[in-house]
């Protein structure tokens, strides 16, 4: 187990560059198994669950060549289908949630599929039965072994279908899509998630040859084809890390230039950092962060506490709730951060308020945030990560804080922000990992 020793207090000055989108990478690489013509990706982050990934495509027969520093090809000619009868597969897809985007493309190329319960974040509920009722709703037999958690799915006659779903599930509706891709006739998915990420694997599954039209609106009709062929796809700048760094900078004073945002991607990310009172200057592509020494949150029109709540798209990513939770600790006035998407994702304040923050947590979903003004600094402590953003939004506060810091754990952070610490020293942070 890693940790991250921080000195906390030291303004940061520089240029970073986001890496590519994980939440969009991880649909990507799974989509590679509907072809057996070769697809190459550009700007793959090097995470622990994309490296994951894509490690279990290798063992699954997929030809993954790395033809650059974050590029690289795949191609699905020989998959081995008798790999998912084995332990290895059923134990190396559970510890990692994005496997669950491997059967859409399963049942539409091969007509079966086999999983075992999906791992991931520890942030509360996250059901799986979007996916699983979708499947259904195309033709699909569904079969859950609850003793040892293995989801069975016979899908070889998928036939297109008008469904309504019950959330906008993100990775349900691209599990949906890829799997509608090759079915017969013409599939309508009312209620689909149109996030940056799902726009971007339907405009690639276009260029391979499927009838996608609806992309960036939540209804999708899908003209099921025979067969998809190869392309070549660019990935998205990761927008949690984008909202991250604006984040950082203001918690350190720091002058900071985001690089290559994709800013029209963004959505309401920037704007609700200005709510924040961050300043922010976009210079073509770039976002500009100035220094700032105080920062003052917004109010309502009628001068009641700012909410700042998550939303499905194009509302406020539930992924960067952390960061703005912990940026609020040093900004002037008060803002009450709901989280409704996941009953387990606020319990990491318990280390902000350790560390001298004033939060209230009100309930499993609500924390109010009185901020400081930085007239009393945040401390160092050691402290754990117990998920991607809330270790993130630690490490944030750590670089903040007045003394050392330790965060234990750090391998939730390692799976989703790609060598985080040689970026943060690039920008003047002091920061090792230590055993």
């Amino acid at each position: 187990m890693g940790s991250f020793r921080v000195n906390g207090g030291i303004k940061l000055k520089g240029e970073i560059i986001p890496q590519g989108a994980k939440n969009e990478a991880l649909q990507i690489l799974c989509a590679v198994l509907l072809t057996p013509e070769k697809i190459t990706i550009e700007k793959i982050p090097n995470i622990v669950d994309v490296n994951k990934l894509i490690e279990l495509l290798s063992d699954m027969g997929v030809k993954v060549t790395k033809e650059g520093p974050e590029t690289y090809s795949f191609q699905a000619d020989e998959v081995n289908l008798d790999f998912m009868e084995t332990e290895e597969f059923l134990k190396k897809a559970s510890a990692l949630r994005g496997s669950v985007m491997l059967l859409g493309p399963l049942l539409a190329r091969f007509g079966t599929g086999k999983l075992s319960k999906p791992g991931g974040d520890k942030i509360g509920r996250r059901r799986m039965d979007t996916h699983f009722t979708g499947f259904q709703k195309l033709g699909a037999k569904f079969n859950y072994d609850s003793k040892n958690e293995i989801f069975h799915i016979d899908g070889k006659n998928l036939k297109g279908c008008y469904m309504l779903l019950d959330e906008a599930s993100v990775t349900g509706t691209a599990n949906i899509v890829m799997a509608a891709a090759m079915a017969e006739g013409t599939t309508t998915v009312y209620n689909a998630a149109c996030e940056p990420y799902l726009q971007q694997l339907c405009d690639m599954l276009n260029r391979m040859g499927a009838k996608i039209s609806g992309v960036g609106s939540n209804l999708l009709t899908i003209e099921g084809v025979k067969k998809l062929g190869g392309t070549t796809h660019k990935m998205l700048p990761d927008m949690i890390e984008i909202g991250s760094f604006i984040g950082l900078a203001a918690m350190t004073q720091s002058e900071i230039t985001i690089k290559d945002c994709q800013i029209p991607r963004l959505g309401i990310i920037p704007e609700t950092f200005r709510r924040m009172g961050i300043k922010l200057e976009f210079r073509g592509d770039d976002i500009f962060v100035p220094a700032q020494k105080h920062y003052e949150i917004e109010t309502f029109i009628d001068g009641s506490i700012l909410t700042v709540a998550d939303a499905i798209w194009p509302g406020f990513t539930p992924d960067l709730l952390s960061i703005v939770l912990v940026t609020a600790t040093q900004a002037k006035g008060t803002v009450l951060v709901h989280q409704k998407m996941f009953e387990s994702r606020l319990f990491f304040v318990d280390k902000l308020i350790d560390m001298g923050a004033q939060i209230i947590l009100c309930d499993p979903h609500r924390a109010t945030v009185i901020g400081l003004d930085r007239k009393t600094e945040l401390r160092g402590i050691r402290m754990t990560s117990p998920d991607i953003r809330a270790g993130v939004a630690l490490l944030i506060a750590a670089l903040s804080a007045s003394g050392t810091s330790i965060i234990d754990n750090i391998e939730q952070i390692d799976r989703g922000y790609q060598n985080i610490d040689d970026r943060l020293r690039a920008l003047g942070a002091e920061i090792e990992r230590i055993s």
